[in-house]
C-alpha cells in the first residue's frame, strides 16, 4: 500500500474516534439543561373569564297558573220539605239573605199560628191584670210573673219563626249561582244540595312556586297577571303558603285581583309576574353554571394569584341566557369556558371570554 493511502486511513479513523468521543456539544451544557427542563414542565390549562361585580337587582318571576272563585259555596236545605219555589237557576246573581228557595212545612206554620196566638193571648190578659192591680183589685206582687209569661210569649213565637225559617234557603254569600242540582216539587232532606254559589269579586291568581323561588315573595308584594284570553290585570300577593304540598313539594301563592264585574272568568289559565324586593345579586352568562364533586351548584373562580376556587350559589333570577345568582364573591373572574375540566385548587392561564375560542 501506498504511503499516501496509510496516511488518508489513519486521518478517517482518527476523526471517527474523536466523533465518537462526545466532545462535540459540550460546549453548550447549560442549553441542554434548559432545554430538558422545559420538556418537563406540564404547561397551564387554558380558561375563558368574565370580570363580575355585585348590585341591587329588582327581580321579576314569570310563573304558570290558573283563576279561582275567591269563595264557593254548596248551600244545602236547613230542613226536610218539598220545593214549592224555586228562585234561581243557573246564572242567577244573587246577594247575601236573598232567598233561593222555598220547601213546603206545614208543622212549622203551625207552630208559627199557635205561638202567635198565645202571645196575642198574653198581651190581653197582662193589659187586663195591669188594670185590675191599677184598681186595686188584684195584688201588685203578680205583676212580674205576668210580665215574665209574656217574655216566654214572645220567645216562643221567635223560636217558631226560626224553625219556619229554615224552610228558605237562602245566600250565604254575594256571587253567580254555578249550579242547581233540584227541581221544583222534588222532596229534599236536611243537608241536600240546593245549590253552588260562587264569588266572583275578587278573583284569585293561584300559582305554585319552587322552594328556590320563594325567598323574598312576601304578601303585599305588587303582581300582574296575563290572561290566555288577553289583557293584562294588577293585582297583590294575598296569601304565600307556609308549607310545602307534600306531592310537588312547591309553595302555593295567591295573588288577588278586582273582579267587580266578573269579567275574569275562574278556572283559566294565566301567566303571573311578582315583582320582587330588590337583592344583592350577580349576573353571569348561564354557561358558568356547574356543580360540585358533592353536587352542589355553583361556579368556578379564579384568583388573582391563578388558583381555581368554587363558590356554592343560589338563583335568583334564571334567564335565557344570563342568570342572576347569591354567593359569586364581589369582583370575582368567573370562569365560563373550561370550568368542568378543571378543579379546585389548581393553577391555570386564564384569558377574557370570547378570546379563548379565537385561539
Amino acid at each position: 500500500m501506498k504511503v499516501s493511502h496509510i496516511i488518508a486511513v489513519a486521518v478517517i479513523l482518527g476523526a471517527g474516534a474523536w466523533i465518537g468521543s462526545g466532545v462535540i456539544g459540550r460546549e453548550h451544557p447549560q442549553g441542554e439543561k434548559t432545554e430538558a427542563a422545559a420538556t418537563k414542565a406540564t404547561p397551564r390549562f387554558r380558561v375563558s373569564v368574565v370580570e363580575t361585580r355585585e348590585e341591587k337587582h329588582a327581580r321579576r318571576i314569570v310563573l304558570s297558573g290558573r283563576t279561582e272563585a275567591d269563595r264557593r259555596v254548596t248551600v244545602a236545605a236547613r230542613a226536610n220539605g218539598t220545593v214549592i219555589d224555586l228562585k234561581v237557576r243557573r246564572g242567577s246573581v244573587v246577594k247575601t239573605g236573598d232567598v233561593m228557595a222555598v220547601l213546603s212545612d206545614e208543622a212549622r206554620e203551625a207552630m208559627v199560628a199557635q205561638a202567635s196566638a198565645r202571645l196575642e193571648q198574653r198581651r190581653a190578659e197582662l193589659k187586663a191584670r195591669l188594670t185590675l192591680i191599677e184598681q186595686g183589685n188584684m195584688a201588685s206582687l203578680q205583676k212580674p210573673s205576668l210580665q215574665a209569661e209574656l217574655r216566654a210569649a214572645e220567645a216562643s213565637l221567635a223560636q217558631a219563626e226560626a224553625e219556619r225559617d229554615k224552610s228558605r234557603v237562602r245566600a250565604p254569600i254575594d256571587g253567580i249561582v254555578n249550579a242547581v242540582p233540584i227541581e221544583n216539587g222534588q222532596a229534599l232532606q236536611v243537608g241536600a244540595a240546593v245549590a253552588d254559589v260562587v264569588s266572583m269579586d275578587p278573583m284569585l291568581a293561584v300559582v305554585e312556586v319552587a322552594e328556590r323561588q320563594l325567598a323574598g315573595i312576601k304578601v303585599g308584594d305588587k303582581a300582574t297577571v296575563r290572561l290566555i284570553s288577553g289583557g293584562a290585570v294588577d293585582g297583590k300577593v294575598r296569601f304565600v303558603s307556609a308549607t310545602a304540598s307534600p306531592q310537588t313539594r312547591t309553595y302555593r301563592i295567591d295573588v288577588e285581583l278586582a273582579n267587580p264585574k266578573g269579567a275574569i272568568p275562574d278556572g283559566v289559565t294565566c301567566e303571573v309576574m311578582l315583582d320582587l324586593a330588590p337583592v344583592p345579586a350577580t349576573k353571569v352568562p348561564r354557561s358558568a353554571l356547574t356543580f360540585s364533586n358533592e353536587g352542589r351548584l355553583g361556579v368556578r373562580s379564579v384568583g388573582k394569584d391563578g388558583v381555581v376556587a368554587f363558590s356554592e350559589v343560589i338563583i335568583v333570577q334564571d334567564g335565557r341566557d344570563q342568570v342572576w345568582l347569591k354567593g359569586v364573591p364581589d369582583g370575582a373572574a368567573v370562569i365560563v369556558q373550561g370550568q368542568d375540566f378543571v378543579k379546585e385548587g389548581e393553577v391555570v392561564e386564564t384569558v377574557q371570554a370570547g378570546t379563548l375560542a379565537k385561539m
